[in-house]
């Protein structure tokens, strides 16, 4: 029996009040035409391309799409739909897959999403501010609409992203089926699903270290509702699960006011209340720090609870003063005895309150491309205070305080030693690494090449890293549903999903790249555990070329093509 696809995901309608950037944009800059056709074209496509809007896709049509998955895991591909008339009303139906032994994959676990456009720039000069007249722009496709239906200009191109989830008790095999484009009349396609005999086990126990940091602030900017009431956490909810699906570890606190200096555009404020008493001992109110890391733990995300910060962009500390009655800050230096004495206290106080919750022993003191000498006075002072204290540090390596760093994630390009790697794994230290708008590639921004996100994956599994850090998860920009680009840094570059919630392209290649390192983790493991030492040779052979250097010959996309077919191999 066909079953008709709910592609409208509940949440984005029951959720944002915006409707901005749910249309196709035509890009009238184009000049790069060829002849459009009628009537409709339908044809599936790679995952790993971003289609332009306004350009006939070349190449030959493909009616069929043939997938290879592992129990439990989502395998993902674009068709796309194309004629040089308005489709009023393009939506898309799925059957059942089955394998002719009465086995079946139910329609239900197969979903679409539309792809929309917005403007991106290029990389340009990486880092630094921009403005848009200085870098060529474009239309590109990123943001997935999980919607009933939509309408389809004449003259344009609409990818729609299919996603296949294979429940984890699918018997292995293969399945088949078909997907039925309607688009003024019905155009039927073919899926085919092979089923290996492993199990992916759910992302609530993967191993994989993400931590995309997110800013709470942002929702509630973007859906029109006060910070901190009940509709913002009503709101923040189905992002917060999102991530949690992906497999995040650690929970983004700020427990100062602007730990980035406004970097972002929206505010990042404190989750901790500074209160300096007329006695002049202080106070510390933790209701907010509480209400928010309790409702993101209820999301799914509750292994770990990163603070920031110590040391912050701008040396700055906001607190309130009861006898002056008003808002003031300390403007101090770490390792300064007026920094150490104002950090003290809060250290004290807060790991008393935080071994009261019961969140003292997953939590850490986190810091952002600090230099050295800030680190070395912020470890001492706060060993000083509990030698318990975890510490977290995204930036560059530094093997003089590498000992003492617990989350450490090392700027791109760089890499722990092997024999501090092996250490850090086995003392249960997450030891990743991240890209940033200094790195053309591999990259997330919106122009990127998709692919790139699924090559970081593959990239921590040949390099031994236990995951990836990126700035941000939502730290969005003013309009993110129709214009990408931001004052400073390459297009996309401070977020990875859309308002609504809306997936995205790089998400979901983000995504992948992390189910096929859980893919390679569990292989490993079981090679390990027959002694096939034959087949941990293989792997690494396979792993061998994921290094930065080789993206300036070989696409990512093609680098990770090639390793997964290898990887199903074995």
């Amino acid at each position: 029996m066909m079953h008709f696809l709910i592609l409208m995901l509940f949440l984005f309608n029951n959720y944002l009040p915006i409707q901005a950037g749910t249309q196709p944009i035509p890009d009238k800059q184009a000049v790069a035409r060829t002849v459009w056709q009628n009537p409709v074209q339908v044809s599936f496509a790679s995952s790993n391309i971003r289609f332009a809007q306004d350009q006939v896709p070349q190449g030959p049509q493909q009616d069929k799409w043939n997938a290879v998955a592992w129990k439990g895991e989502e395998v993902q591909t674009q068709l796309l739909v194309w004629t040089d008339k308005n489709i009023p009303q393009l939506r898309i139906q799925a059957g059942d897959l089955t394998n002719g032994a009465g086995a079946r994959i139910s329609a239900e676990n197969i979903t679409a999403g539309f792809v929309r456009y917005v403007l991106t720039d290029e990389f340009g000069e990486g880092c630094g501010q921009r403005k848009p007249a200085d870098f060529d722009s474009s239309y590109v496709a990123d943001p997935i609409e999980l919607a009933a239906a939509t309408a389809v200009a004449k003259n344009t191109v609409q990818p729609v992203w299919l996603t296949i989830k294979v429940p984890a008790g699918t018997p292995a095999g293969k399945y088949n089926g078909t997907l039925t484009v309607h688009a003024g009349k019905p155009y039927t396609l073919q899926l085919s699903v092979k089923v290996l005999d492993h199990v992916l086990p759910p992302a609530s126990q993967w191993e994989f270290d993400l931590d995309l940091w997110q800013h709470p602030a942002a929702i509630a900017r973007v859906h029109d509702v006060a910070l901190w009431s009940p509709e913002h956490y009503r709101y923040m909810k189905p992002y917060y699960e999102m991530l949690a699906a992906a497999g995040q570890k650690n929970i983004t606190t700020s427990i100062i006011d602007e730990p980035w200096n406004h970097q972002t555009y929206d505010d990042f404020p404190s989750l901790i209340k500074w209160i300096k008493q007329k006695d002049g001992s202080w106070k510390y109110d933790y209701s907010r720090f509480d209400e928010y890391v309790s409702f993101v733990m209820r999301c799914g995300i509750k292994d770990r609870i990163n603070c920031y910060t110590m040391v912050p962009w701008k040396l700055s500390f906001q607190y309130y003063d009861e006898a002056l009655g008003r808002d003031t800050a300390l403007v101090a230096k770490p390792g300064s005895a007026e920094y150490n004495a104002f950090w003290s206290a809060m250290l004290k106080d807060f790991a008393r309150h935080l071994k009261e919750k019961g969140w003292f022993s997953i939590t850490s003191i986190a810091m952002d491309e600090r230099p050295m000498p800030a680190m070395q006075a912020v470890i001492k002072l706060l060993k000083s205070v509990d030698p318990d204290w975890r510490i977290a540090l995204a930036g560059d390596y530094h093997p003089e305080i590498e000992p003492e760093i617990f989350d450490y994630s090392v700027a791109l390009a760089s890499k722990f030693s092997e024999d501090v790697l092996q250490r850090r794994k086995a003392q249960g230290k997450p030891s990743t690494f991240y890209n940033s708008c200094s790195s053309p590639f591999p990259n997330a921004f919106t122009f990127s090449p998709p692919a790139e996100q699924a090559w970081i994956g593959w990239y921590a599994a040949a390099q031994g890293f236990t995951g990836y850090l990126r700035w941000a998860y939502n730290s969005w920009v003013q309009n993110p549903l129709q214009d990408s680009r931001f004052r400073t840094w390459p297009a996309g570059d401070t977020y990875q999903v859309y308002p609504g919630p809306m997936t995205s392209i790089r998400f979901e290649k983000l995504k992948e790249g992390i189910r096929d390192f859980e893919k390679i983790r569990l292989l490993r493991e079981e090679y390990r555990q027959k002694g096939n030492q034959a087949k941990l040779d293989e792997l690494d052979k396979i792993l061998s070329v994921f290094e930065i250097p080789a993206l300036e010959k070989t696409p990512a996309a093609d680098m990770v093509q090639k390793a997964k077919i290898a990887l199903n191999q074995l």
